[in-house]
């Protein structure tokens, strides 16, 4: 199968971003649908409130994405702010830090991972190999990422599938053309590949957007700006949550072995999946 495109970047835009590098995480919430997040960055102790966000709303031009109110005062009661969250009853979640369920019943979760790695497996500067701290509020079940991987040429890994919410694709409106967002809704997927011919470990692939208006996407491992095609034993897939809901995970096995009857069986999903696309078909 051939990724034709799919909008390449080498980062994309974060949307509940709290911090970066950040230790000593501790995450407090009332009983009016307010959180505390206190944590250390460069040496100095923080405090943020957060508040009158859940969930997310369906891709639309007529409002922006549901964002938190944040306050990094931490408020005017930061040291009498009075705890009500009791042990997390949610999803797993992937790069977790803490999490906690509400009284009403709503999740409320930190994760930290390296989102502004560089492409195809270079090493990062101190400023690219940074953790992102990011916090979620939702309740039910998470943004949906569904991936699944065949061969390019017959030879060549690929990867391809669909981002959902609520069962309804997850896309922006406008991009840049390196398929940057220039929106609240659009959302880029962080390819990483492990024990490739970059080194040991995972090491960053790419990224690229889910597209418009279906939320699907594809990849293709091939030669890129001088780098060898990074395909690996393992993929992961890492995409920021539609408003301010969970960030999630995908990761699978590299396919294997070139099958044909496989590579046809995906070819006609993929067919029916990227009806009408202009980014990616199948070969």
């Amino acid at each position: 199968m051939l990724a034709l495109g799919c909008g390449a970047a080498s980062e994309a835009r974060a949307s509940e971003l709290i911090d970066r590098n950040a230790t000593d995480v501790r995450l407090a919430v009332d009983g009016s649908g307010q959180a505390l997040l206190s944590y250390t960055a460069k040496g100095v102790r923080r405090r943020v409130l957060a508040g009158g966000a859940v969930n997310a709303v369906a891709p639309t031009t007529a409002r922006r994405q549901t964002e938190f109110r944040l306050d990094y005062s931490g408020g005017d009661n930061a040291d009498a702010f009075p705890n009500r969250c009791r042990r997390y009853t949610g999803p797993p979640l992937a790069w977790l830090v803490t999490a906690c369920t509400a009284p009403d019943g709503s999740h409320w979760a930190v994760q930290a991972w390296q989102r502004s790695l560089p492409n195809y497996g270079l090493a990062p500067t101190p400023e690219q190999a940074v953790l992102e701290l990011r916090l979620s509020h939702w309740t039910g079940e998470p943004a949906r990422l569904e991936v699944k991987v065949d061969w390019a040429f017959g030879r060549f890994h690929h990867l391809y599938g669909r981002l959902t919410y609520a069962g309804k694709p997850v896309h922006g409106f406008r991009s840049t053309p390196a398929g940057l967002p220039l929106d609240t809704f659009g959302r880029n997927l962080f390819l990483d590949t492990f024990n490739s011919p970059y080194g040991s470990g995972w090491r960053r692939e790419n990224s690229f957007l889910a597209q418009r208006p279906s939320g699907t996407f594809c990849y293709g491992f091939f030669e890129r700006a001088g780098r060898p095609a990074g395909m690996g034993r393992r993929y992961r897939a890492t995409v920021i949550g539609p408003g301010v809901t969970p960030d999630v995970v995908w990761q699978g096995a590299s396919p294997g072995a070139f099958d044909a009857a496989r590579d046809r069986a995906a070819n006609a999903e993929q067919a029916r999946l990227f009806a009408g696309s202009r980014l990616c078909r199948p070969n």
